[in-house]
C-alpha cells in the first residue's frame, strides 16, 4: 500500500519596492526529486516525492549589482549542491537531509566569498538565506541572516527562524525588549550573511507540519515593515496564495517600500499530515545532528544556548562581521537595510553608554555597561585594523 499523500500548494513573487532601483532579492522553489526549480505564472500544486521540496529566500547586499549577484549565486549553488548530494541518493534519512542543507549553505558561502575575493569591486558582497525543505511531514530550515520563516496554524502565526542580528542577541541577553528593538536605529545590523566572511554558523531547525499549515518565507523588505501578527492576519483572510503574497507586498509598499520585497507562501494538505492539535509545539526548534550520522565527514553543528547570559555581550558584538572601508570601495555604499557594524555604530554606542552612565543605574546594569564598553572597544580595534589593511592593499 502506498504512503498517504502530502500535497503542497505554493506561490512565490518578488517586488523591487518603492525606493530601490533594482532587485537584489532572489527566491526559489524546487522539486528535489527532479532538482528543478518551479516557475510561477500561477499558484503551483505538487506532491513531494521521497526527496522532498525546497523553498528558499535570499536577500542580497553590497552595493551596485553585488547584492543581486550574491543572492542569485546562493539559490543556484544551494540547488546545485542538493542536486549532486541529495537528489541522486535514496533520500529518506532526515539527519542526512538536515546536514545536506547545512553543507549546501556553507558551500554557497564559500563560493560567494571566493567570488568577492576575485572581484575587488564586489568586496563585501553578501546575502541572507532562509533555506527550508520539506521531507515527509517535517520542515527543516537552514538559516543565515535575517530573512524569516513564519508558520500559521489554526489562525495563530509563529516565527520559525531567529534573526542573526545584533538586536536579536540583545533581546536574548535581556538588554532590550522586542518593542525597543523594532524602533532601534541599529535594527538593521546583522551578525552573519553568506559571503562577507570565510566561515559561518548555520542555524538548523525543524518543525513538524500539520494539515492546513501555511508557511511564509520572506525577506526583511516585508518583515522589517510589516509585523508578524499582520502577516498572520493576511494569511488567515486570503482565499489563495497568490492573493496572500500580493497583499503582503502591497502592505510593505504602503509602509514606504524601503527595500526589495520577496514572499514565498506554501499551504500543506493531504492525508499524509495529521490534523493540528492544542499540544503542538510551533516555533524555533533546534534540530540536533550527531557526529554518528552516516554522511560525508563534517564538523559537528554547534548551536548557541537558547538564553545568552547578559555578560556574554562581548562575544555577541565580536561575532559581527566588520564593515569594509567605504571610502576605499565606493561601490560598497549600502543599498539595502542590512549591514555590518561600522565605526559610526561604534561611536553611537559609546555616546549612548556615556549618557546612560551619567545617571544612577542598578549595579547589574553597570556591570553590563562595563562589559559592553569593553566589547565596543574590542570591535573598534578589529574594524579599524581591517580598514588599515584594506587601505594598505
Amino acid at each position: 500500500m502506498s504512503e498517504p499523500n502530502i500535497v503542497v500548494h505554493v506561490y512565490g513573487v518578488s517586488d523591487v519596492g518603492r525606493t530601490r532601483e533594482h532587485n537584489e532579492d532572489a527566491f526559489m522553489v524546487a522539486d528535489l526529486d527532479k532538482a528543478q526549480p518551479l516557475t510561477f505564472p500561477a499558484e503551483q500544486t505538487q506532491v513531494p516525492g521521497e526527496h522532498g521540496t525546497l523553498f528558499m529566500v535570499a536577500d542580497g547586499m553590497g552595493g551596485a549589482a553585488a547584492g543581486e549577484i550574491a543572492s542569485s549565486m546562493a539559490v543556484d549553488v544551494i540547488l546545485s549542491e542538493l542536486r549532486g548530494k541529495w537528489s541522486s541518493g535514496p533520500g529518506t534519512d532526515p539527519k542526512v537531509f538536515a546536514v545536506t542543507l547545512h553543507d549546501a549553505t556553507e558551500v554557497a558561502n564559500d563560493r560567494i566569498h571566493e567570488y568577492a575575493s576575485e572581484h575587488p569591486e564586489n568586496r563585501g558582497m553578501g546575502t541572507t538565506a532562509t533555506v527550508a525543505g520539506i521531507l515527509g511531514d517535517t520542515l527543516y530550515i537552514a538559516q543565515v541572516g535575517d530573512s524569516r520563516a513564519y508558520l500559521m496554524r489554526q489562525s495563530k502565526v509563529r516565527q520559525l527562524t531567529k534573526d542573526q542580528s545584533l538586536m536579536q542577541r540583545l533581546i536574548e541577553a535581556g538588554e532590550i525588549t522586542a518593542e525597543e528593538a523594532e524602533v532601534s536605529e541599529r535594527r538593521n545590523i546583522i551578525l552573519q550573511a553568506l559571503g562577507p566572511e570565510s566561515a559561518i554558523k548555520v542555524d538548523i531547525t525543524h518543525q513538524q507540519l500539520r494539515r492546513g499549515d501555511v508557511l511564509v518565507l520572506c525577506s526583511d523588505g516585508l518583515s522589517g515593515v510589516v509585523r508578524g501578527h499582520e502577516i498572520g492576519r493576511v494569511a488567515r483572510e486570503s482565499s489563495d496564495l497568490v492573493s496572500l503574497c500580493k497583499q503582503l507586498i502591497d502592505l510593505a509598499n504602503e509602509s514606504g517600500g524601503p527595500d526589495n520585497i520577496t514572499v514565498v507562501a506554501a499551504r500543506f494538505e493531504g492525508e499524509g499530515l495529521d490534523a493540528p492539535s492544542a499540544n503542538d509545539e510551533v516555533g524555533h526548534q533546534t534540530f540536533a545532528v550527531g557526529e554518528t550520522t552516516p554522511v560525508t565527514p563534517h564538523p559537528r553543528l554547534e548551536t548557541p544556548a537558547p538564553n545568552t547570559p547578559p555578560d556574554e555581550l562581548t562575544d555577541v558584538l565580536a561575532s559581527a562581521p566588520p564593515a569594509a572601508d567605504l571610502a576605499a570601495f565606493p561601490s560598497l555604499q549600502p543599498t539595502g537595510v542590512r549591514r555590518a557594524l561600522t565605526p559610526a555604530d561604534i561611536e553611537a554606542a559609546k555616546a549612548a553608554l556615556e549618557a546612560a552612565n551619567a545617571s544612577p543605574r542598578p549595579k547589574g546594569r553597570k556591570r553590563r555597561a562595563a562589559v559592553l564598553i569593553i566589547a565596543v572597544a574590542a570591535i573598534a580595534v578589529l574594524v579599524f585594523g581591517l580598514v588599515a589593511y584594506l587601505k594598505a592593499k
